[in-house]
């Protein structure tokens, strides 16, 4: 059957009986159909069409106001191919095709077969613009560093050691106990050294690149507050030198603690938890994994040095004094202040109006620009040689959007000359396309194209479980049609390294979504948080997330069977000692199954079917297809895919590689035979399955 879609194009067109073959037209950006794939100022571009054979009379590439035919330039054994090249291209270049076939005229974009000419649809070509090779296709794993694994309990958190957001900072004596719902003040101990003593798990379970939460210098649990740019936190690093007392019984004054003060401001401290993180970085390197960190340069914390509203810095001998202490203080551009009302003025900007999140004022301070940009390129480089920056609010830094993107432009520039193979991506929420235009970021934080409408398909939830719609759980037309549409905002480069995650910091854990219900933790409560959930539609996800184009990406502990609604419930700590077993192993099996394919670490993707819960799609490049069904339905279903439009030969065989159901999962290989161009499976019920073509074997 072919994508409802097309069907609807074609139908369209002729109104009548189907000639044109649809499910051979194709095109993307992928290696085979341009040819560089991401090619350099002056680089001449060689652009294929791909139609079935001897099935249109011509094919054109639009590209601005011209129209040029392609030559068909070969032919196997199941299509033509057309192929254009362009001059050396100088900027950044748009296209799209228009096929001919009879008396018909069709395009081809993005959406796929259109009926109509649509530039905002166009393929692009962005010279100049290349994301890391590591990172195409690689295993993101996402560590919440407070909740991963405590590996040196002399540098927790104590009771009373500072005062923060209306509480007193808390040491969680029970790892296992639950978030509370104002639980920024409350510290579990996860630290740098935990995350080093579970690196040989994560390279066991498949791990190709460490996200870290943030870690610098902060008051809080998240550390989206930062007090210091310039250190780790010695709470997740090393504290050497550790004197003085915490705060007086009923003291809000966070400068009378002199142990927190000492703790944080000593460089004896600072420098050995950034020591420490140069430990980390060489241990993740020589296991051959990458490793990149949260960069939080909208906001910063009231905690910060250049602020210092706590008053924590303005005694401080290796300081200078905070904004909010002195107007005459070096960082007093810092910030926006509505009043002249020094000593302590509190009447900067904060972010969204929180007064712990002061608002940086670039546009007014060419010392900050150049500070963060330090910053920037201090933590891709020697000694620390980060692997790269998550961005966290991107789009929000600054006070316009002209500032915006210069100061994006400014970033880039300095952090690929000081590591070309270091990665930035942003959090992101709605379209990324003027970002993404080759000289700010390398992509997002894939919400649009992959978190929400899986999320909706498979469970009919919102990504923080507070409505559930189904109308959208397991429409295919809702998901295939919300897929085109957000994966035309990305170029090829961008989609290939999309951070793809089902679940994260800020959203509920996928395996609270499959129980459909609505919830956040101070309406049910935490245990509600794993009612009544179902594992075999967290299989399917996890599926489709290893097969789909970009880089999967895993929540620490998601594997592990973590549940939990929105923040702060989904900051639940990684249960160690009680770990779901069975997940794990699931994972690891279809992270290799991910790796070992070379279509799914880099092909073309494709739709094959569509229909009420259940989706088929496949991947394929010219050696190998692999396709994918998804079956959200109770009851079993026959399916008969056209892979030949994967380009598998008829009487080939299709080996399931991967079987998932409700009760758990089957790797054990069975062989179908592709007759007439279709692969005939019958999928139980609330499952996945993968079945992969390769050439000669």
């Amino acid at each position: 059957m072919l994508d409802q879609q097309v069907l609807k194009v074609i139908n369209h067109i002729f109104n009548s009986k189907i000639s044109l073959n649809a499910g051979a037209l194709f095109s993307d950006g992928t290696s085979f159909y341009r040819n560089p794939p991401e090619p350099k100022t002056g680089d001449a571009v060689t652009l294929r069409f791909r139609t079935a054979i001897d099935n249109v009379d011509a094919v054109y590439l639009i590209c601005g106001d011209e129209k040029t035919k392609m030559s068909l330039a070969f032919t196997d054994k199941l299509f033509d191919y057309y192929e254009i090249t362009l001059p050396p291209i100088e900027k950044r270049v748009e296209y799209c095709f228009e096929i001919h076939a009879g008396r018909v005229t069709a395009f081809y974009n993005k959406l796929s077969l259109q009926k109509e000419y649509n530039a905002d649809y166009n393929f692009e070509i962005i010279p100049d613009f290349s994301v890391p090779e590591w990172a195409k296709g690689a295993v993101f794993y996402q560590i919440f560093v407070d909740r991963f694994c405590n590996g040196d309990p002399s540098n927790d958190v104590l009771d009373n050691e500072y005062y923060y957001i209306d509480q007193s900072s808390r040491h969680v004596e029970n790892w296992n106990e639950n978030p509370a719902l104002m639980d920024v003040a409350n510290f579990h101990g996860g630290d740098l050294q935990g995350v080093i003593d579970k690196l040989d798990y994560l390279k066991d379970l498949g791990v190709d690149v460490i996200y870290l939460n943030p870690i610098f210098v902060s008051p809080s649990s998240h550390k989206y507050d930062i007090q210091d740019y310039d250190y780790v936190d010695p709470h997740f690093g090393k504290i050497v030198n550790d004197e003085g007392a915490c705060l007086p019984e009923g003291s809000k004054s966070n400068w009378e603690s002199t142990r927190y003060v000492n703790r944080v401001t000593n460089k004896e401290n600072l420098e050995a938890s950034n020591q420490l993180f140069i430990e980390l970085v060489e241990q993740v390197h020589a296991r051959g994994m990458k490793i990149i960190l949260d960069g939080v340069f909208n906001h910063c914390g009231s905690f910060n040095k250049w602020l210092d509203r706590e008053r924590i810095y303005e005694n401080q001998k290796e300081y200078e004094k905070g904004a909010y202490v002195s107007a005459d203080s070096p960082y007093h551009t810092f910030f926006k202040f509505q009043e002249e009302a020094w000593p302590y003025n509190d009447s900067y900007n904060g972010w969204w109006g929180h007064d712990t999140l002061p608002k940086l004022n670039y546009e007014e301070s060419e010392k900050l620009h150049d500070y963060i940009i330090r910053i920037g390129k201090k933590w891709v480089s020697p000694p620390y040689n980060a692997d790269g920056w998550r961005l966290d609010v991107a789009a929000d830094l600054g006070y316009s959007e002209e500032y915006n993107h210069k100061f994006w432009r400014d970033f880039r520039n300095a952090v690929k000359e000081a590591n070309p193979d270091a990665i930035i991506l942003a959090e992101h929420y709605g379209n990324p396309k003027q970002w993404l235009l080759g000289d700010q970021w390398d992509t997002v934080m894939n919400y649009d194209a992959f978190m929400e409408p899986i999320t909706w398909f498979l469970t009919g939830v919102e990504k923080h479980s507070d409505e559930f719609r189904g109308d959208l759980l397991g429409n295919p037309d809702v998901f295939t049609g919300s897929m085109r549409h957000h994966m035309s905002h990305f170029s090829q480069p961008s989609l290939e390294v999309a951070m793809n995650e089902l679940s994260n910091h800020d959203h509920s854990r996928f395996l609270t979504r499959t129980s459909r219900s609505v919830g956040r933790l101070n309406t049910l409560g935490a245990e509600a948080a794993s009612a009544n959930i179902n594992k075999g539609i967290f299989r399917e996800a996890v599926v489709f997330q290893m097969t789909w184009p970009g880089a999967p990406t895993i929540y620490y502990g998601d594997e592990a069977g973590l549940c939990g609604w929105t923040d702060p419930d989904n900051r639940r700590a990684y249960p160690w000692g009680h770990e779901d077993q069975a997940l794990i192993a699931f994972h690891r099996d279809m992270i290799k199954i991910h790796k070992s394919s070379e279509a799914l670490m880099h092909g073309s993707v494709i739709f094959l079917h569509g229909e009420n819960k259940v989706l088929a799609y496949g991947r394929f490049n010219q050696t190998e297809a692999v396709a994918v069904v998804l079956n959200n339905d109770y009851s079993d279903k026959e399916l008969r895919l056209h892979v030949r439009q994967l380009g598998v030969p008829n009487n080939r065989i299709m080996k399931r590689v991967m079987l998932t159901t409700e009760e758990g999962y089957d790797t054990d290989e069975q062989t179908y035979m592709v007759q007439n161009n279709v692969l005939t499976v019958v999928v139980p019920k609330i499952s996945a399955s993968v079945y992969i073509y390769r050439q000669n074997s």
